[in-house]
């Protein structure tokens, strides 16, 4: 009886092995990224204490998978004007003067420079816009699978998380509160996205 247990559990562990391989199977190609199925989020201080979230809802770009993951590339841009706190008072505020200034900068742009690493942990370098400022940023991300959606189409996922210093960006909001800013300075960011590929792509 415990050797028929074993060899169940056995097997039970090589088919789920085996069915995350299959999930995470690297598909190289050139992909669409697809706005309804990506974000890009953050977190940022608030009065010292406590945090902030929000996000961007409208993001667009290309990325190509190489088949020498080194040599994979990034373009995206998000649409300041689709900033989401969830507050409607404050994402007028971010919009304005005081912070992105968005009737001036409208977009904010990712350029990949190279990517380093697998696809399964790997580290982009990337040159980021924001205003009127670019500069060199990094994220840590991995590829997480592929599937072929119910139109046919192949899509593929990936995760990136990465920080920024504002002011870095002339986002120089400088009010405070008795125990320091009140808005913090480092802001960590989140990028979740899922790519179509562009060669089957029925929805393009």
């Amino acid at each position: 009886m415990k050797f028929k247990l074993a060899s169940f559990f056995t097997l039970a562990m090589l088919f789920a092995i085996n069915a995350n391989a299959a999930a995470v199977k690297y598909m190289p190609g050139d992909y669409k990224i697809d706005p309804d199925h990506s974000r890009v989020s953050f977190v940022i201080k608030h009065f010292v204490v406590s945090e902030v979230e929000g996000r961007f809802n409208e993001v667009k770009g290309d990325f190509v998978l190489a088949p020498i993951f080194a040599d994979s590339t990034v373009e995206a841009t998000i649409d300041m004007n689709s900033i989401d706190t969830a507050v409607k008072k404050r994402d007028d505020d971010l919009r304005s003067k005081n912070f992105f200034d968005v009737a001036t900068y409208p977009s904010m742009t990712l350029k990949s420079k190279k990517f380093m690493g697998t696809p399964e942990s790997f580290t982009l370098i990337a040159f980021l816009t924001i205003k009127d400022v670019t500069k060199e940023v990094s994220f840590v991300g991995k590829y997480t699978g592929s599937v072929r959606d119910p139109w046919g189409n192949e899509r593929v996922a990936l995760q990136m998380k990465g920080k920024i210093m504002r002011k870095d960006f002339h986002i120089m909001y400088d009010e405070k509160v008795s125990i320091g800013p009140a808005v913090g300075e480092e802001v960590m960011i989140e990028v979740r996205t899922e790519g179509i590929n562009k060669v089957d792509n029925s929805k393009m």
